[in-house]
């Protein structure tokens, strides 16, 4: 009996080492190897960790908008905020004036071959003046009517219950990505274009509280600035604000040369006009950033075309006048500045994300919701110092799909294709395995990407 457990010992020893030198194989022959991308944090916080957990709204902010809900009376509030919420969802851009003249040109085309088919004597005055109101007839019935928000202090208070915990879990989710991915950054100065209720300063201040000394609010809606100051003097018109050094404007600072660390518009370019609008105002937000532009949008068709849209004009259109030379490059969520696979599949479906949050506690809402979005960060790049650390990283695009000794993972690669990765520690190294299952979706992922037997190519 001695003899056969002391036998059975040595195997096992043997076995141990044979497993050990198995496991150092593996890591050194793999270049994403725990000393690359570790940087000596655990697996379930690598660096391309940057989702959050349950978001909350400021002590602060909640309490002062629970007292401005509570005082203002609004009837039916709760299925007032629900409509509202459903009718921003499903908003769609305004058709653009080309490609209705174009759509009208074409019906007329088709009306007239119809009416030219049929004999007989035609009175072509009463036909045209018949044709041209049964075009105008069918672009109205067909054309997305489009009509800007205007807001009065009660639809205000009704977009408070319903957008203001939403949307904060949202910039605050997009901000992290700056302050997990370069924690040196110090922002000092803020500009927030179509600023509503003031959710980017009280998301910006929960990241760089210490460091932000000047705040700018632009919005052309006067009662929503007046809101925005409500909730930053916790609904009480003598006391000091929360948070000090907020200024509210209507317009955007005219000289082009005052830059600020940090520019943001959230859920504000859906809400111009028409695309030229659009443009203008990316371009006029890129010349007042001096580090960082932030855009965020809804998670839907629209807003993540919106900031497509933008994203070609930051990287693509020339300026004739420039006065800051570094150009723009793209920071998040993209791995690359190549076309958007998303818009090169059919069916299109949106680049968007999610983040779960604590909504106001009002009636009818929920203990906990998702809000689902876009957005879009493109950072200033000094000559000769591109970022080059994280260019290997993919981008989670759907829910990580953990499974027995294997994870599913569906990515938006440096190349600028999606790829459906199957992560094993055999095959990417017991390091980049552990990171996978520990990651999620909007994460990114330490992975030289390579198409292999465990991996295929993701139309969808």
């Amino acid at each position: 009996m001695a003899s056969r457990s002391y036998g059975a010992c040595v195997l096992c020893r043997k076995a141990a080492v044979v497993k050990m030198l198995c496991r150092g194989t593996s890591a050194a022959a793999n270049p994403q190897s725990q000393v690359d991308f570790l940087k000596g944090e655990q697996h379930k916080k690598h660096p391309g960790v940057t989702n959050l957990k349950t978001l909350r709204l400021p002590e602060e902010l909640q309490t002062a908008a629970r007292s401005i809900i509570h005082r203002a009376q609004v009837p039916r509030l709760t299925d007032r905020s629900q409509s509202l919420t459903n009718y921003l969802w499903s908003r769609k851009r305004a058709v653009e004036d080309l490609t209705l003249r174009r759509k009208a040109v074409s019906l007329e085309r088709e009306l007239w071959e119809k009416a030219m088919e049929k004999k007989g004597d035609v009175d072509e005055q009463a036909l045209e003046d018949r044709i041209r109101r049964k075009v105008l007839s069918e672009l109205k019935r067909t054309t997305y009517h489009w009509t800007p928000m205007k807001f009065d202090e009660e639809l205000g208070v009704v977009y408070m219950a319903a957008r203001l915990a939403g949307g904060y879990a949202a910039v605050r989710r997009a901000m992290n990505e700056i302050k997990k991915r370069d924690p040196s950054f110090a922002p000092q100065s803020l500009l927030d274009f179509g600023s509503g209720l003031g959710t980017v300063v009280w998301a910006s201040h929960s990241c760089w509280g210490d460091t932000l000394k000047e705040m700018v609010c632009v919005d052309s809606s006067g009662p929503m600035n007046i809101l925005a100051e409500r909730l930053l003097k916790g609904d009480d018109e003598i006391a000091e604000p929360h948070i000090k050094h907020v200024y509210f404007r209507q317009f955007l600072p005219v000289s082009p040369k005052v830059q600020f660390d940090l520019a943001v518009a959230a859920f504000t370019l859906s809400e111009l006009p028409n695309g030229t609008e659009r443009e203008e105002a990316v371009l006029t937000l890129w010349r007042k950033t001096s580090s960082y532009l932030v855009l965020v949008e809804n998670g839907t068709k629209e807003g993540h075309q919106i900031l497509m849209e933008a994203r070609d004009t930051l990287l693509k259109k020339q300026e004739k006048t420039v006065h800051d030379t570094r150009p723009a490059s793209v920071f998040a969520p993209c791995a690359h500045e190549l076309v958007c696979p998303k818009l090169a599949h059919e069916p299109i479906t949106p680049c968007n994300f999610q983040q779960l949050y604590q909504p106001l506690p009002l009636p009818g809402h929920n203990v906990q919701q998702t809000e689902k979005f876009s957005y879009l960060i493109v950072t200033r790049t000094e000559p000769g110092k591109a970022e080059t650390e994280d260019v290997s990283w993919a981008r989670l695009i759907a829910p990580v799909l953990r499974r027995t000794r294997h994870v599913h993972c569906r990515m938006c690669c440096p190349d600028g294709q999606l790829q459906h990765l199957v992560v094993t520690a055999r095959k990417h190294s017991r390091d980049v395995y552990r990171c996978a299952r520990s990651s999620d979706w909007g994460d990114q992922l330490p992975i030289v990407q390579k198409v292999d037997d465990d991996s295929q190519s993701d139309s969808k």
